[in-house]
């Protein structure tokens, strides 16, 4: 005990030195301001990136903590025992850490931004403005209510999978304060702002994992070397996670490559790069020694979490850091929302080969990609074959939501109703049918980590469950599709709520979301090859696409006579300098999604036919062989019947 609490206080002081020196370095220090000049004060100065480094221990502890007891520690039941139930409690005590540093985080904010000693900001006009006025305060204080609901439902939840969605809930808690904090004043907030969201993921799953693998070391559990084995897989894809969005969000933030050696950011970007990049290296070849060898792993842990300590303070140090590209550097209010000029006037070439920074659409694109790929991987490895169409209809339909997010449609659908249109339609009606003829599901049932001991509830397992859950089995009834990709397109476009969504960052990508996922789940009822807790027959298939055909249809025919310009306050403020008929641009669009409704429909009917045909096939050759089994009894039995009835005009009594 007194060894781990040294090490402990060691770490903390060689990261605390290490943020001191990235301030210094950085020019994230207080300054001394001119007399008349508003000023926080030192201890404001000093004490807010302090707050905000324990703040994020407390997070990643809380996440490594859950992690270990959910999926790392095997269990043997539908609830936590043993040291996993010991690290729930200690996950209960680090979230509510977690909330109070950030309530404390809250309070150096709001003498931070209205530049006022700490001991004047217990007002509440002051403690109320910067939640009102601010998003940075609405961010802190949702990151402060998640950890505060944490900490309570620890409390009084021990079974696995009500933990497995704590553990999400706890993820979810880093999103509010990347989402709007220092990222946001980036070139492309976007892009900024969605890297930095995987990356912060990325980060607490691997230090919050490696530091509960050291609890687990140091208590001296006889689990350790599984534990060991299923962190290393999840490690190697953090590592990748937080590479990849790491350099989007230095590139972000740089804005030029000369920045990266000719600024202070620029140059604790090099320092945090480096001492991930060796982490990463230094932990891989460590780690497959020791679960060789069986031993050495504390000190080794203890090795990776004091540089990975010090790591933190860099990033926090970055987070006070000024970055090269200056917050004003997008002029207009257009170009804020836009992530830049609007795009020139559209041709074919620009639409089919353009180019669009969306976060939301590269994420999507490139964690299915990953993930599909690594289970390709996998069945490779096992020798297993996987089916050609199938990867090439994933692809396809990755290909497809690539363009209308973040290609030269996804450009355009910002500025013209027309292009919109078509968004809309790859991403709900043309895109989702490739990937659910991908059998995604069925990839990853085939691929993730199974049981390690009788009973345990690994992710293959958790993944059985949630797709015969009763919310899996209500959201796949098949009215309940087809009720919300219908309702989805009349609730949108003949209410306020196009106008709203069109006129903010987020709002484009809850759009693109919803249109993404509403169309999955209406071709999963009607075409998913994957597992699911409701088999319709086909011809039931048919009748449900033939009843939402027609909605479709008259929807665009609405938008077609319509005379009513949708988002006509958007429009007017984006002012393009073409195209300006708003009415005929929509009505364009009307056309567009009224011919484009013909393309699913025979995408889905040849789908239907080809599995229909499939399945008559497959069940004629079951009936085949379970007659060759019995010596084809029925049908010996079936002859003797008609010939009973030729002889007697009706069968006699057995």
């Amino acid at each position: 005990m007194t060894s781990a609490v040294r090490w402990t206080a060691a770490t903390f002081l060689a990261a605390a030195m290490v943020l001191i020196f990235a301030l210094e370095l950085g020019g994230g220090t207080p300054q001394p301001v001119p007399a008349g000049i508003p000023d926080p004060g030192a201890l404001t100065g000093w004490g807010l990136p302090f707050i905000k480094l324990a703040s994020d221990v407390a997070s990643f502890l809380t996440i490594g903590l859950l992690l270990a007891a959910v999926f790392l520690l095997p269990s043997s039941g539908k609830t936590v025992q043993g040291l996993s139930s010991q690290g729930i409690r200690w996950a209960q005590r680090t979230a509510l850490v977690w909330g109070i540093l950030s309530l404390a985080l809250y309070v150096f904010t709001v003498s931070d931004v209205f530049a006022v000693p700490l001991s004047r900001t217990v007002s509440w006009p002051l403690l109320s403005g910067l939640a009102t006025d601010s998003s940075t305060g609405k961010g802190i204080l949702g990151q402060a209510l998640i950890a505060l609901v944490v900490t309570f439902v620890a409390r009084w939840s021990i079974s696995v999978k009500g933990l497995a969605i704590l553990l999400g809930v706890a993820l979810a808690g880093l999103a509010p304060v990347s989402l709007t904090g220092h990222a946001a004043s980036g070139g492309s907030h976007d892009l900024a702002t969605v890297s930095l969201l995987l990356h912060l993921v990325g980060v607490s799953l691997w230090v919050g994992g490696l530091a509960a693998l050291g609890w687990i070391a140091w208590r001296g559990s006889k689990r350790l070397p599984s534990a060991i084995a299923r962190f290393s897989v999840l490690a190697a894809w953090c590592i990748a996670l937080v590479a990849v969005s790491g350099v989007v969000n230095a590139a972000v933030r740089l804005g030029a490559f000369h920045e990266l050696f000719g600024s202070s950011y620029g140059q604790l970007v090099i320092g945090k790069a480096v001492a991930i990049g060796a982490l990463g290296v230094f932990g891989y070849r460590q780690r497959r020694k020791i679960i060789k060898a069986g031993s050495g792993f504390l000190r080794l842990c203890a090795t990776e979490l004091f540089v990975m300590a010090a790591t933190i303070a860099l990033a926090v140090a970055l987070s006070r850091t000024p970055t090269p590209v200056p917050e004003n550097l997008l002029k207009t209010p257009v170009e804020e929302l836009l992530g830049g000029p609007i795009p020139p006037e559209p041709t074919v070439m620009r639409i089919v080969w353009g180019w669009s920074p969306n976060g939301v659409g590269l994420a999507i694109v490139g964690l299915l990609a990953a993930f599909y790929t690594c289970g390709l991987v996998v069945m490779h490895r096992r020798g297993v074959a996987w089916p050609l169409g199938r990867t090439l209809s994933w692809f396809v339909g990755l290909a497809i939501v690539a363009w209308a997010t973040f290609g030269g449609l996804g450009a355009y659908s910002h500025v013209l109703f027309s292009a919109h249109m078509v968004s809309h339609m790859m991403l709900s009606m043309v895109a989702p049918i490739f990937l659910i003829l991908a059998a995604p599901m069925t990839l990853a049932l085939r691929t993730l980590p199974g049981p390690r001991q009788p009973g345990e509830l690994a992710p293959r397992q958790m993944l059985v469950a949630f797709l015969h859950s009763r919310f899996t089995r209500f959201i796949t009834h098949p009215i309940i599709g087809p009720v919300l990709f219908v309702s989805s397109l009349y609730g949108l476009y003949f209410t306020n709520v196009f106008t709203s969504l069109m006129g903010s960052h987020w709002g484009h990508s809850v759009m693109e979301l919803h249109f993404l996922a509403v169309g999955a789940l209406y071709f999963y009822v009607l075409i998913g090859v994957d597992p699911s807790p409701r088999k319709l027959p086909h011809l039931v298939r048919f009748g449900v696409l033939l009843v939402t055909v027609p909605f479709h249809a008259f929807f665009a025919v609405s938008v077609m006579s319509s005379k009513r310009i949708f988002a006509y306050d958007y429009w007017q403020w984006l002012d393009r300098p073409y195209l300006r008929d708003l009415l005929a641009d929509q009505n364009l669009g009307g056309g567009i999604a009224w011919a484009m409704g013909e393309i699913p429909l025979l995408l889905v009917m040849g789908a239907l036919f080809v599995q229909w045909f499939t399945a008559d096939r497959r069940e004629s050759r079951r009936f085949d062989r379970a007659e060759a089994q019995n010596s084809d009894r029925e049908l010996e039995a079936y002859n003797a019947y008609i010939a009973d009835l030729r002889e007697h005009g009706r069968p006699r009594d057995s």
